[in-house]
């Protein structure tokens, strides 16, 4: 019988008798054999002794594909686990995924580990890579499954619960096996643990079993591997350069914002320094808005369980809500919101509606409050009270694509004006439980991707991946030092306008329905700031500063300070004129990361002249002061929002 191999660049290859991913790796090239690592048949990705039995639709990644690279981390997550049995032979492991740049593994050890640990591990990681162990896999019954691991409590309730996935029969679970250790997985994996050869582990965390917090806690440990020892230096390097750059830390050197166990976690004060950074940010944002077609608006905080029920996210998102607020006076519930949309619905249904009106944009800075449990906390860029730059626009299906084009276009252009060149987008499209017609879907989808294509913005298809409701696209940004951030979503809603009979009235004077879009252009206010302080590692751009200019004077020079201050009065300014050693103002400045350090002494107040120090590094000594003004003016300028 005859196999009919249909390869990604639609040429066909026919073999005689069954073979494995590995035999048309080889087949093709012995090159591309040796750098194999996975394969993909129909769509499905799975090892590389998968068995081909039929006509089939192949793709072989190799280790210059991200898919291998998931693949190894996952696989990497199996040895650290394999290690840590042979070296702690009674511990209870649960759950090891690949992580972005990485891999952990959740362990309940009988007496906790330490840092210091993790080296040990790290060199039984070593011994097993060296052995070159192959992994197989197995399909097995649950009564099995159950007597292998009856005295892995986690395991036991994994084979109980999890959802088996596509291919595994009722009643089975998939393993997978290298040398003596065992583990439930769907794979793929890597051939052999030989593959792995660039690793590290980084740290030790504590984590709720399966995320709930009255369940056990255990010792995560967190690690990365890469096909290349380069890249996994470059990372290593990446993540120290992170530290340094923390936003947490930062914040507080910076005094741009803080916190008080009288707070609970999740929730920030802003200090004056963070708030005129944040102003500034919010404003520019505002200003880009005004500017193109929106429209503002306020709403409360709070609202009846009605209104959550209606838009169902009593239903589908009560989790992440606070819990309802009750009051002496009347029956009903309240909530805090957890989102903007449902207000801006009310907003939108106040009126009847023409189709001349739209499209209608609405912008609100809009705070909201969701109860992230405290294990995923993360300073700003995770917390439980935050202010969306929420947008929502109701628009005719006609008139979609436009719209799209210029949602899209605005984001990118106002990313721009932060600093954010490098953007990247993944499109999700419809998942099987989803609601609306297929031809808006296809039609909605359409869009998104023309919009993608005509800013010319790399995207990848999340297939699947949207909401149940609606296609979208995220973009990602590449922050300074390489890091990937997700920030804007333009959400596309076919189920809204339904719940709450959003209508307005056609060309034919009847009563339609419109295509509402949900857009988060920086995401939230906190987030981006404090993916604004990482990027940025402190200094900001001269316009967003929150301290523009130092001035910092010698000897006595009051007349000629107050003329400087008086042509310098449209920025944000600092005096210090205390009487210490110049050399210690400075280092203050620079500590500051303020911009701009202007320096006046006696000799520059007769000759009208200035010295000005720049957070680069950079410096003009015994300058004119007007060529100064000039410079200055130049460093902090305001970027311009063009569309």
């Amino acid at each position: 019988m005859d196999i009919n191999i249909t390869l990604p660049d639609n040429s066909v290859r026919k073999f005689n008798n069954e073979l494995s991913g590995y035999d048309l790796a080889s087949d093709i090239s012995r090159s591309l054999a040796k750098d194999a690592v996975c394969i993909e048949i129909n769509g499905q990705l799975t090892d590389l002794n998968t068995l081909i039995k039929e006509d089939s639709k192949c793709r072989i990644f190799t280790s210059n594909d991200q898919t291998s690279l998931e693949v190894l981390r996952h696989s990497s997550a199996h040895i650290l686990a394999q290690a840590v049995l042979n070296l702690f032979p009674n511990t209870k492991y649960g759950v090891g995924p690949s992580i972005e740049d990485g891999f952990y593994y959740d362990f309940l050890f009988e007496n906790n580990i330490k840092e210091d640990d993790l080296l040990k591990i790290e060199k039984e990681m070593h011994k097993i890579v060296l052995e070159k162990q192959h992994f197989s896999k197995e399909f097995i019954s649950d009564k099995e499954a159950l007597k292998i691991f009856s005295n892995q409590q986690f395991k036991q309730e994994l084979i109980n619960t999890a959802d088996k996935g596509e291919g595994v029969g009722e009643g089975q679970v998939s393993t997978y096996k290298n040398k003596d250790f065992i583990d439930l997985c769907k794979g793929p994996h890597i051939p052999n643990t030989g593959y792995l050869k660039h690793f590290k582990l980084t740290k030790l965390a504590g984590a709720y079993w399966r995320g709930i917090e009255t369940n056990p806690q255990l010792q995560r440990i967190y690690g990365t591997a890469w096909f290349t020892k380069d890249d996994l230096n470059k990372y290593l390097t990446r993540q120290k350069e992170a530290e340094k750059r923390d936003h947490r830390k930062l914040g507080r050197e910076l005094k741009l914002f803080t916190t008080a166990d009288e707070l609970g976690p999740g929730q920030y004060l802003w200090q004056p320094n963070g708030s005129i950074l944040r102003n500034q940010i919010e404003e520019f944002s505002k200003s880009a808005h005004i500017n193109n077609g929106y429209e503002f608006v306020n709403t409360p905080h709070i609202g009846r369980s009605i209104l959550w029920e209606t838009s169902g996210h009593l239903d589908h998102y009560k989790e992440g809500m606070y819990p309802a607020l009750t009051t002496e006076d009347t029956d009903d519930d309240y909530y805090l919101k957890p989102m903007n949309c449902p207000f801006h619905i009310l907003v939108y249904k106040n009126d009847i509606r023409s189709y001349r009106e739209l499209p209608i944009r609405y912008f609100e800075l809009g705070s909201v409050y969701r109860m992230e449990k405290t294990g995923v906390l993360h300073g700003l860029l995770r917390a439980r009270g935050f202010t969306q730059d929420d947008a929502h626009i109701f628009t005719t299906i006609d008139n979609l694509n436009d719209e799209i084009l210029n949602l899209l276009t605005f984001s990118i252009k106002l990313l721009n004006c932060f600093g954010f060149t490098e953007i990247e987008a993944d499109l999700s499209t419809r998942p099987n439980d989803s609601i609306g017609e297929d031809k808006d879907w296809e039609n909605a989808t359409k869009s998104l991707e023309e919009a993608l294509n005509q800013q010319k913005i790399s995207y990848k298809i999340a297939q699947g991946e949207g909401a149940f409701y609606g296609p979208k696209i995220d973009l990602h940004i590449k922050d300074a030092i390489g890091r990937r951030w997700q920030l804007t979503t333009i959400q596309i809603d076919f189920a809204q306008p339904n719940n709450f009979s959003l209508e307005y009235v056609n060309s034919e004077n009847k009563k339609v329905r419109p295509v509402m879009i949900h857009r988060a252009l920086l995401g939230s206010i906190e987030r981006f700031t404090g993916i604004l302080i990482e990027h940025y590692a402190g200094e900001f751009p001269g316009w967003l500063a929150p301290n523009q200019i130092n001035i910092l004077t010698v000897g006595k020079v009051d007349e000629y300070l107050n003329f400087i201050i008086s042509k310098l009065s449209k920025y944000r300014l600092n005096i210090d004129d205390r009487n210490i050693r110049l050399g210690e103002k400075i280092h203050e400045s620079r500590k500051n990361k303020v911009p701009i350090t202007v320096i006046i002494g006696e000799n520059d107040a007769k000759n009208k002249s200035i010295a000005i120090n720049y957070l680069d590094g950079s410096e003009e000594k015994d300058i004119d002061f007007n060529e100064g003004i000039k410079s200055i003016n130049k460093k902090l300028k305001k970027p311009v929002f063009k569309i």
